[in-house]
């Protein structure tokens, strides 16, 4: 495996310009500008140059804090809305139709929980599974859809500790039909080194919430050693990718292996011990925040809460290129980015979070072509 530098390496700096500086979607932030020449580091020097993303439309406006999107066949979509634990479905045309609420999420208030990713059974769109925070644990649970209502609704994974933050909440099916399930460490890092805990990991699990067959520990762990990953997302090869929060040093863009540990809370960005896996990009904490993430065209694209904008990064095989962002500053705190059945972007505003600045008929989704 690939190596990382220990964090005690960036006390002196964490002391001084990195205090207050943490990624984590927690608290609200300063008005700022946003940089549009992030200083990161990443694999390879290759760089955007045959894709150029541009806003073509607003799809919808007046969402309350939209987290995940998936399509359905027809071209529509649902969309969780996180503080209010409710789903509504999009049409192409805008028009934004009530689905039902999802029992027991618990959002607002300040934290970061409540009704978070989503994923369609992959042989049946009318089951779909949704990531929820209640008051006592992060779990996932199954909808069963009629329509444009809920029909039913069972949990399937529960115990997967809460704090305030580090949620975790990505949900994506892989090709032999087992959920992948990106899970924070609720505050508590250790939890995130041990195996045989649901936090601070990416898990793989039935359609029943049991460990999928294949899984490396013989549990539900697929990697480990996750502070924070909200976005997840497979290149053409079928290589899973993830979005990490860092602390006070380095926002990520990993490559995921299976059983790899990617060192939380022990390290934070790249490091030396050949036991761990090396980010594949790093930005400082101040620049990114990394929420959702969308890859097409041999390019991640990833929303960007922090920096305010929409980060596109090339990828050839396993190595990473050099971020560019798009749309810096023009429409705040950019969350999830998913790629559409016609081939562009749509891009979620999270600014109706009290984290970000208000703008009229916040929050929104945009409809970027590439």
């Amino acid at each position: 495996m690939e190596r990382r530098t220990l964090l005690t390496g960036f006390a002196a700096i964490g002391a001084v310009a990195l205090v207050g500086c943490g990624s984590d979607d927690d608290k609200p932030r300063p008005t700022r500008t946003p940089s549009k020449t992030p200083t990161t580091t990443a694999t390879t020097t290759q760089t955007p140059t045959s894709i150029e993303p541009k806003i073509a439309s607003t799809i919808a406006t007046g969402l309350n804090v939209p987290w995940d999107i998936v399509f359905l066949e027809s071209g529509d979509a649902l969309v969780s809305q996180r503080d209010v634990g409710s789903i509504v479905r999009i049409s192409t045309d805008g028009k934004v139709t009530k689905v039902g609420d999802v029992d027991g999420a618990s959002g607002g208030a300040g934290g970061e929980g409540g009704l978070l990713g989503l994923a369609l059974a992959p042989d049946d769109e009318s089951t779909l599974y949704a990531y929820v925070s209640t008051r006592s644990d992060d779990r996932v649970v199954r909808l069963t859809l009629d329509g444009d209502s809920i029909k039913s609704q069972k949990p399937i994974l529960t115990g997967i500790a809460i704090g305030s933050r580090h949620h975790g909440g990505r949900l994506l099916f892989d090709g032999d039909g087992a959920l992948f399930v990106s899970t924070g460490d609720a505050g508590n890092g250790p939890l995130a080194q041990d195996k045989n805990s649901l936090n601070g990991k990416v898990l793989r699990i039935t359609r029943d919430g049991k460990a999928a067959p294949g899984n490396p520990f013989g549990n539900r762990t697929w990697s480990y050693g996750h502070r924070n990953i909200e976005g997840l997302a497979y290149d053409a090869d079928g290589r899973l990718w993830a979005t990490e929060f860092g602390d006070k040093a380095f926002d990520e863009l990993n490559l995921i292996e299976r059983g790899g540990n990617y060192g939380w809370p022990g390290v934070e960005g790249k490091s030396d011990d050949d036991d761990l896996v090396n980010p594949k990009v790093t930005w400082g904490t101040d620049e990114c925040s990394p929420a959702g993430l969308a890859i097409t065209r041999s390019t991640a694209f990833l929303g960007a809460l922090q920096g305010e904008c929409m980060f596109a990064v090339p990828l050839d095989g396993k190595k990473a290129g050099k971020p560019k962002a798009y749309f810096s500053g023009d429409h705040g705190r950019i969350r999830s980015v998913t790629a559409a059945p016609d081939g562009s972007l749509w891009v979620t505003t999270s600014n109706t979070d009290g984290r970000g600045e208000l703008r009229a008929k916040d929050d929104r989704i945009l409809r970027v072509t590439l």
